[in-house]
């Protein structure tokens, strides 16, 4: 796998749906600015602070659209009800994705969950961030604003 660089040409990223159906996310979301969270169910800053934090930038960022990338470290398979066991609404706030056997982690080199990507609505990598403290969050919303003003 060939690994992605700041200002690279996102070619594809390919998940899952809840269908199992491939698809490829630069397609279906192309022209628009992508800040993909990719996380774990079992990750507590995931689920306790970048999940939440996902949805509140989702409401505050219309033209970005944020994508949740659900990646699995093991041969176990996540479903639709695991991936919103852990919300408390019905409906997922955002969409969500599946990225079995950790394809997408590691395409964009990750250091651990939770991995902030962000992609121009040119296709290109803008940034890529791990976590979600504090210091991780000043960065993101940093970040968000230099994608928008792109």
């Amino acid at each position: 796998m060939i690994m992605i660089n700041e200002n690279d040409t996102v070619g594809s990223i390919l998940v899952r749906d809840f269908s199992n159906k491939s698809v490829d996310l630069i397609k279906k979301y192309q022209d628009k600015p992508l800040l993909l969270i990719i996380y774990n169910n079992q990750c507590l800053g995931c689920t306790g602070r970048a999940i939440p934090l996902a949805y509140e930038l989702q409401k505050e960022n219309k033209e970005v659209q944020v994508i949740g990338i659900h990646t699995s470290f093991n041969a176990n398979q996540v479903t639709e009800s695991d991936i919103k066991s852990i919300f408390t609404i019905d409906e997922l706030p955002f969409p969500i994705f599946i990225d079995n056997g950790r394809t997408v982690y590691d395409q964009f080199d990750s250091s651990g969950t939770p991995q902030w990507v962000l992609i121009s609505k040119e296709g290109k990598l803008s940034r890529t961030l791990f976590g979600s403290q504090e210091g991780a969050q000043n960065r993101l919303y940093y970040a968000i604003e230099q994608l928008k003003g792109k």
